[in-house]
């Protein structure tokens, strides 16, 4: 057995008596041990942050750039052993394991990036005569020390987007990653252990979410960027009214196949592509196809096509490489789904494939004529299921995706140019795709929701400004 993997403190590793098992949701087998953190050492971790930032602010841009650079590099050079890491402990098969290490890699290096076309602007003041001569610098600062409040599905990318955009702007960051997955955490404080960051720009503290509400209500952490379950983030932003919180809360994405999208190679790759991303991470991501809306039209035709592709996805043990549903991260999950497709069933909802779960295994799920208020269909399954119903014409179909309290992305299947930009007009969400489902997300882009799917957004460029503010500077009697 391995020794005890150490939290970070401040940029060291520590241990303390407390250990706390992490073990695989596929098997139950322990996967490691890690330490749990001393209130002395949260404390301390919190005062380190504090006391850096001027630190943190005189960094230059090539040091912090070259940090993240670093991470990158490490990321891809370690990519086999994250990549089983992140399987052992979530659960989620190989092939998406890998995917996300990819995207951790290329996480980082846009954050290097953008560190380094981190400058401001500058701004003519004389274009009044009472302002002749004067010019404004304006550049951004950091809010403060960030606590970063990640979740379980993606151990290694969700916690990057908290990392790397805050060590871009020289905001020293606190991690909180998910109980259940924190090795792959923490083996990225082994990586930033290798940088020349000043102490106490970042910690990785494995914390149980019962010792975080503390963490969250400390007046020394003015950011807290959280992603996860609606009820936390809400409860984090009423209970800290003086604080920037970013909320990533999640949603129930749908995906419409459009009335021109008719040719059979069209809705072939359409079904693929449905059914992939409603089930891939055991359809625990925030942006997996949940409503899958049909125009009448193509509905007979596309419904069997669907059902075919869900069937033929592989399921087993993640380890596999050619599995693509892996387990839910606990039995407690997988009840619970399983209690949610029973309830729609009895509610008059039709059974087209799945239904089925062992231990923490739920079959791909797909229900058609599920009721309206039924939770499948209105609230976030984060599971392995989807609804499929049809539509009548791009009026209805933008009413239904509509139709729900929550807006993080939707993805439409259509190659009319009116419909996509009327859609991007229309639609209360936070991303369109055009031409694909509404999983899809490149780590640069400005992602996060509306209503119910929170506040803030992330990708590099947009978190780095969410995490800071304007401060301006004059200058007077230029000769411009």
């Amino acid at each position: 057995m391995s020794q005890v993997k150490p939290y970070w403190v401040a940029g060291k590793p520590r241990t303390s008596p407390a250990v706390h098992e992490v073990r695989s949701p596929f098997d139950g087998h322990m996967v490691d041990r890690h330490a749990l953190p001393t209130p002395e050492d949260v404390d301390e971790a919190v005062a380190a942050a504090v006391d850096v930032q001027p630190q943190a602010l005189a960094t230059t841009a090539a040091q912090r750039a070259d940090a993240l650079m670093h991470v990158s590099q490490q990321i891809a050079a370690r990519a086999d052993e994250i990549a089983h890491l992140i399987t052992a402990e979530n659960g989620k098969p190989l092939m998406w394991s890998r995917s996300e290490v990819t995207r951790g890699a290329s996480t980082f290096r846009w954050a290097a990036e953008e560190a380094r076309r981190w400058s401001g602007e500058l701004q003519r003041l004389d274009t009044d005569a009472g302002a002749a001569g004067r010019m404004a610098v304006v550049r951004r600062f950091p809010n403060g020390p960030v606590l970063g409040v990640a979740p379980f599905n993606f151990p290694l990318n969700l916690v990057a987007h908290k990392v790397a955009p805050a060590l871009a702007v020289g905001a020293p960051i606190i991690v909180k990653p998910a109980p259940a997955t924190p090795l792959t955490a923490l083996l990225l404080g082994e990586i930033l252990s290798e940088t020349d960051l000043p102490a106490g720009m970042w910690s990785v503290l494995p914390l149980a979410n019962e010792q975080t509400a503390a963490l969250v209500a400390d007046p020394r952490l003015p950011v807290v960027s959280f992603t996860g379950s609606e009820t936390v983030g809400y409860h984090i932003q009423s209970s800290q009214p003086t604080k920037h919180v970013i909320l990533e809360l999640g949603g129930n994405a749908a995906a419409v196949v459009m009335p021109d999208w008719s040719s059979d190679a069209d809705l072939d790759w359409a079904a693929t592509r449905i059914a992939t991303f409603g089930n891939y991470q055991a359809g625990q991501s925030c942006v997996s196809v949940q409503r899958v809306l049909v125009d009448e039209s193509l509905y007979e035709r596309f419904v069997p096509l669907l059902v075919e592709k869900m069937n033929a996805l592989k399921t087993g043990s993640p380890m596999d490489p050619d599995v693509a549903v892996g387990p839910v991260i606990n039995e407690a999950s997988a009840e619970r789904i399983a209690s949610w497709i029973d309830d729609a069933v009895a509610s008059g909802a039709e059974l087209l494939a799945g239904g089925t779960r062992e231990g923490t295994s739920v079959a791909p799920t797909l229900l058609a004529n599920a009721p309206a208020q039924a939770k499948v269909s209105c609230e976030e399954v984060f599971g392995p299921v989807m609804t499929i119903a049809p539509v009548a014409g791009v009026d209805a179909a933008l009413a239904a995706v509509n139709d729900s309290r929550f807006g993080l992305q939707a993805g439409l299947f259509t190659r009319d140019l009116q419909v996509a930009f009327r859609a991007h007009r229309e639609l209360l969400v936070g991303g369109v795709v055009i031409g694909d489902v509404p999983s899809f997300r490149a780590d640069q882009m400005p992602y996060g929701g509306v209503k119910s799917s929170g506040l803030g957004r992330e990708g590099l460029r947009a978190a780095m400004t969410d995490l800071t503010h304007d401060r301006v500077m004059v200058l007077t009697g230029l000769d411009l």
